[in-house]
C-alpha cells in the first residue's frame, strides 16, 4: 500500500509529458503483475477441498491388497532409540478397510497383535496382547492413546476417511495442495493441516494443531515410490511429537500388492495366531 500510495503522488508532480493514457497503462500493467500473487490466496472452498482430499483417498484405497515389512524406530527426548520390527497385511473393499499388523520383534512385543476394521462408516480396532491372552476393544476415550509406546495414536492408525472431517480451505501452491480441516469425532485435535503432492496426489505432510491453534504434532512422510500406475506411497513416515520433543519413524519394505490375503487374517483368530 505504501508503494501504491507513493506511485500515486510521484505521478502526479511529475513531468507533464506523461499524459493521462500513460498514467493508466502503468496502472493496469502493475495490476497484471499482481495477479499471482492473488491466484496463490487461500480458497474458502469446502467442496473443492474435499473432492482434492477424496481424489488422494481414492488412490490410495486403489490397490485391493498389500503385505509389507516394517520397521518402527521410536526416539526419546533424550535421544534414546528403541526398535521394533512388524508385518502388516491390508485388504479394501470399495470404501471399506482392513489392517492387521502383528509385531515380530523384540522377544518382549512379539505376537502383539492390532487389528482395524472399517466398515460402512463403522470403525472398529482391537489390540491382542499375548502376555495377558486377550484381546481389547479400542474404545473412543482411548482413541488418543499412544500406540505402543510411539508417537502414533490409535485414532492416526485408523482409516482416514473424507467423512470424517469437515474441509474449512484450501491453498493451491505451485507443486501442493494444502487443506486445513476439522475431526468433530476426535478429543486430540482441533484441526489439521494436509499437504499433498499436486502430481501424484500423495500426502506428504500432516500437521496437527491444539485448541489454541499451536502445532503440537508434525507427520512428514518420504521416498516415494510407485506402487501402481496411480498410487505413490511413501518408503518412510516420520511421526513427530512437537510438545515432548520425541518422534518415531516407520519405514516399509518386502511390499506386495493385489495378491491374495486369505479373509481370516482378519478376525480375532487371525489376531491371536501372529504369523
Amino acid at each position: 500500500m505504501y508503494f501504491f500510495r507513493t506511485f500515486l503522488i510521484s505521478e502526479t508532480f511529475s513531468s507533464e509529458r506523461k499524459t493521462p493514457m500513460k498514467i493508466l497503462y502503468t496502472l493496469l500493467v502493475l495490476l497484471f503483475i499482481s495477479l499471482p500473487v492473488f491466484a496463490q490466496e487461500r480458497i474458502t472452498d469446502e467442496e473443492e477441498a474435499r473432492s482434492i482430499f477424496e481424489e488422494m483417498d481414492e488412490r490410495r484405497n486403489s490397490i485391493e491388497t498389500e503385505t509389507a515389512l516394517m520397521n518402527m524406530v521410536i526416539t526419546d527426548s533424550r535421544g534414546r532409540t528403541r526398535s521394533r520390527t512388524l508385518q502388516s497385511w491390508t485388504k479394501n473393499e470399495g470404501d471399506n478397510s482392513m489392517s492387521l499388523i502383528i509385531f515380530t520383534d523384540p522377544g518382549n512385543v512379539r505376537g502383539t497383535g492390532f487389528l482395524t476394521i472399517s466398515e460402512d462408516g463403522d470403525q472398529n480396532q482391537r489390540l491382542y496382547l499375548p502376555s495377558v491372552g486377550r484381546i481389547q476393544t479400542i474404545g473412543a476415550s482411548e482413541r488418543g492413546d499412544r500406540f505402543m509406546g510411539s508417537d502414533f495414536t490409535y485414532e492416526d492408525l485408523g482409516d482416514q476417511h473424507p467423512d470424517d472431517f469437515e474441509f474449512e480451505w484450501l491453498e493451491i501452491g505451485e507443486t501442493h495442495y494444502t487443506i486445513r480441516a476439522t475431526k468433530p469425532g476426535s478429543d486430540q485435535y482441533a484441526f489439521v493441516e494436509f499437504d499433498i503432492i499436486k502430481e501424484t496426489f500423495a500426502l506428504e505432510t500432516v500437521r496437527y494443531f491444539d485448541d489454541s491453534e499451536t502445532m503440537i504434532k508434525r507427520l512428514e512422510a518420504e521416498d516415494f515410490e510407485q506402487i501402481t500406475d496411480r498410487f505413490w506411497s511413501p518408503v518412510k513416515m516420520t511421526m513427530y511429537d512437537l510438545r515432548e520433543d520425541r518422534k518415531t519413524e516407520l519405514t516399509w519394505s518386502d511390499r506386495e500388492v493385489n495378491v491374495a490375503i486369505d479373509d481370516w487374517r482378519f478376525t480375532e483368530r487371525g489376531l491371536r495366531r501372529g504369523i
